[in-house]
């Protein structure tokens, strides 16, 4: 590993969050020394809910998605930034109980009648925790290969293909300026649109339905591909895991899908 990629690592191993998020941050610290005849540290629990939203567990190994996202990545990716998510939005609301109560995709629509003194704490942790909780649902071990079904049937009708569907689906990730994300969204009827957000916005904002997303913000993939974001958004297909998504397309029409 050269000097450069060995700095950006530590650099990544001692940031929960990037400094953009406002409010209840927490962060890895540099490890400290053990004498040989201590363990060594366990790594970082999951942080502690405090309030109505909780950290979801994932429901596959950390290095379940190798080769193409590696566990170092995943394990801080979902137990640090994640978590400091979570953390951040529970204490952002534990005077507002009202709000705190509503639904996470209620929240998020409902923004403006968040108190201004945390409504951007609120913008950025609820929206990150939202956009998280559906990006570890639908990746998992075995996937890639193609959607079937009424899926694939709504992907050639509104998108033009599933290759045309890559293609811009990856064009509108590598496009996104900075921290953000690549949404396909969904609406009762079945119709599928790509749409990007900055940072950790979402269409949940605007009242929408995500079907499915991929991360772009660093974090999501510097340990291993560093600034080549593009390979990222490429090799990020082999892990969908297209069951997973069927369902929430399902759900969708149903007007069951929350986040």
């Amino acid at each position: 590993m050269s000097t450069t990629t060995t700095l950006l690592a530590r650099r990544f191993l001692l940031a929960a969050v990037p400094s953009a998020v406002a409010g209840g941050m927490i962060g890895a610290r540099p490890a400290t020394a053990q004498p040989a005849t201590q363990p060594a540290p366990a790594p970082a629990a999951p942080a502690p809910s405090g309030g109505p939203f909780t950290l979801p567990p994932l429901t596959y190994a950390p290095g379940a998605l190798e080769p193409h996202i590696d566990a170092a990545t995943m394990s801080l990716h979902h137990d640090r930034h994640h978590a400091a998510y979570v953390t951040a939005l529970n204490n952002a609301l534990k005077d507002h109980g009202q709000m705190a109560q509503m639904p996470l995709e209620q929240v998020l629509a409902r923004l403006s009648e968040v108190p201004e003194a945390v409504r951007t704490t609120v913008r950025n942790n609820a929206g990150g925790h939202a956009n998280h909780s559906m990006f570890w649902q639908i990746m998992g071990a075995g996937g890639g290969g193609t959607p079937s079904g009424e899926l694939a049937q709504a992907i050639d009708r509104d998108l033009g293909g599933f290759e045309k569907f890559k293609t811009d689906f990856n064009g509108a990730g590598t496009r996104q300026f900075g921290s953000g994300w690549v949404f396909v969204t969904v609406d009762q009827a079945g119709k599928l649109a790509i749409a990007a957000r900055p940072n950790q916005d979402t269409p949940l904002m605007d009242g929408q339905r995500v079907l499915m997303g991929n991360d772009v913000w660093e974090h999501a993939y510097y340990l291993k591909y560093n600034n080549r974001r593009a390979d990222y958004l490429a090799a990020w297909w082999n892990v969908v895991n297209w069951d997973a998504v069927a369902q929430r397309f399902a759900a969708a029409k149903a007007g069951t899908l929350t986040i």
